[in-house]
């Protein structure tokens, strides 16, 4: 099956090859899905990528002329793939694309057994598996399995907030991770100081992924990790910081949640999202009580800290 059409959208940043993973003796089936756009570009794959990553697609490989995307099988709408590419936020771009069924592999090992290439995100921070150490030696040492959650620190929006807690003060602070994929942002947290962490993610297997690279960094106390959306939010501790590296909608939609969470002078980082984002996020920030206080940029990427005023600290 080829369908070719035209669109346009746009939302966020999600990638990563790998998509399957062994829950007990239960193994996800997905499906294959090879986009072809033309004519390509990295950033119309990053940001179809978004799109896809809206409708339920976990994984992404970028090639030469698009994309492979991995959906569970029960998952997959055709008539949402096809308004995802109808929608796509480039229209000179079009897209055509084949469904199969993806091979029966455990890509999990697959993924333990390759690792991937260190990234220094900067002259203090470095991100790793266990399987590539000689990297520099910096104060802040990261290491990371991603496994099936995303975030190994490669990607601009993960490195701006990276950067930005390393300057900001985190001793005796609580902070909330929201969206936490690899759990890389808490780990970074706990390293500059922070006296607790709440994460959560929708994703079962994120949340194990955390648990699990929260032990590589030998952190054991202080952070709690839980399955769920932002409505996990109602009754916690309120927040120093509030960390939320997600797509768009999902802030958008959130930003109640977020400020509501907040002490009356606590801060937010926001980051997922493009440049062009920026005036929608900031006006929405700021009917929640929130003040923009710095913006950071790398490519088309953006992230924004905002500071809480008097409406900052209500109850959810």
């Amino acid at each position: 099956m080829t369908i070719q059409l035209l669109g346009h959208d746009q939302t966020t940043n999600l990638s990563c090859r790998q998509w399957q993973t062994n829950i007990g003796d239960w193994r996800m089936k997905y499906f294959e899905v090879t986009c072809k756009l033309q004519p390509f570009s990295e950033m119309a794959a990053d940001i179809f990528s978004a799109s896809l990553a809206e409708i339920g697609f976990e994984a992404f490989s970028v090639n030469d002329d698009g994309l492979t995307a991995y959906i569970q099988q029960s998952m997959w709408n055709e008539e949402m793939m096809q308004e995802a590419i109808r929608n796509f936020f480039m229209p000179e771009v079009g897209i055509a694309y084949t469904l199969a069924e993806a091979p029966d592999e455990d890509w999990n090992q697959v993924w333990e057994e390759e690792g991937f290439q260190p990234v220094v995100v900067s002259d203090e921070i470095v991100v790793h598996d266990v399987k590539h150490t000689d990297v520099p030696q910096v104060e802040y040492d990261i290491l990371i399995t991603p496994r099936l959650a995303f975030g190994t620190g490669s990607h601009e929006t993960t490195r701006l907030i990276l950067r930005t807690l390393a300057q900001l003060d985190l001793a005796d602070k609580h902070v909330v991770d929201a969206g936490t994929g690899t759990g890389i942002l808490a780990i970074m947290a706990i390293k500059r100081g922070a006296s607790s962490v709440f994460a959560y993610d929708i994703d079962e297997w994120s949340v194990e992924n955390t648990k699990d690279n929260l032990l590589l960094n030998h952190i054991y106390n202080n952070v709690e990790v839980r399955v769920g959306d932002s409505s996990v939010l109602e009754g916690q501790q309120k927040a120093d910081l509030l960390i939320a590296n997600i797509n768009r909608n999902i802030l958008l939609q959130d930003l109640p949640r977020f400020a509501a969470s907040l002490k009356p002078e606590g801060k937010m980082i926001l980051s997922g999202f493009y440049l062009q984002d920026i005036p929608a996020l900031a006006e929405a920030a700021e009917q929640q009580g929130l003040s923009l206080k710095k913006t950071e940029k790398e490519d088309e990427w953006a992230m924004l800290l905002f500071e809480a005023n008097a409406l900052g600290g209500r109850n959810v």
